[in-house]
């Protein structure tokens, strides 16, 4: 029977979507950050995993690369959000790298 390795990507996604949904909580019990900002940062950066999940289970090579293509560009869009809540002094700049260079 042939082992299965990890998957990094999976793994990751899923780490990085948690580090999200806690930023996310952080934030809004201390009152901080723009509401809106961080709905749609939850749903780009949660959203990463969700599409790499789905790709496992991809009808095609094509319905594959489609999946974490969205997974890709859902990072890009994340990565904009923590740009803003960081340019609006919503995040320290320790908390900014801390999530940005993981």
């Amino acid at each position: 029977m042939m082992e299965r390795r990890e998957n990094i990507i999976a793994k990751k996604s899923e780490d990085f979507g948690d580090r999200i949904v806690n930023m996310h909580k952080y934030l809004s019990q201390k009152r901080q950050g723009n509401s809106d900002i961080l709905k749609q940062i939850v749903r780009s950066g949660t959203s990463i995993g969700a599409n790499v999940a789905e790709s496992k289970f991809a009808q095609s090579e094509a319905d594959f690369l489609t999946k974490l293509t969205i997974a890709l560009k859902e990072a890009n869009e994340t990565k904009y959000w923590l740009n803003r809540l960081y340019g609006g002094n919503y995040l320290t700049d320790k908390e900014y790298q801390s999530i940005i260079n993981r």
